[in-house]
């Protein structure tokens, strides 16, 4: 383990990992916690700004070109950024079904599928959890 490949990186992708590290533990203990209630909400609109942290944050990071400065994972970028206030919408409107099915979708994309590509050699985040 090395964190000191992610304290000296730039500020953007420190912003951009941070952010999502917390998305992902603040995102499963909501997955796991009792809908509906005040404390649902405040930890959805929370976790919502984390993702939108992460989201725009990631535009700022150009390691993967593959479309001029941008990758595939820009993509999900686009998509998060569009589902999110969607989803908020929904459950603000009544709709938990499709708030809920959106909200899945965020997690496991643009965390846990991201976060594993963030794992291949080379990434930073593979130095940090399996050292140099």
């Amino acid at each position: 383990m090395d964190i000191g490949a992610l304290t000296s990186a730039s500020p953007v992708i420190q912003t951009h990992a941070y952010a999502a590290l917390a998305a992902m533990g603040l995102g499963a203990a909501q997955l796991a916690a009792p809908k509906g209630t005040g404390r649902h909400r405040a930890m959805g609109f929370s976790w919502a700004a984390l993702m939108l942290t992460v989201v725009g944050t990631s535009f700022f990071i150009h390691t993967i070109r593959t479309f001029g400065p941008f990758s595939p994972i820009h993509i999900l970028s686009l998509f998060t950024l569009i589902v999110v206030p969607l989803a908020v919408l929904a459950a603000r409107r009544g709709m938990t079904a499709q708030h809920r099915q959106s909200m899945i979708w965020i997690y496991a994309l643009a965390l846990v599928v991201t976060g594993l590509f963030t794992l291949w050699p080379g990434r930073i985040m593979h130095k940090v959890v399996f050292g140099p």
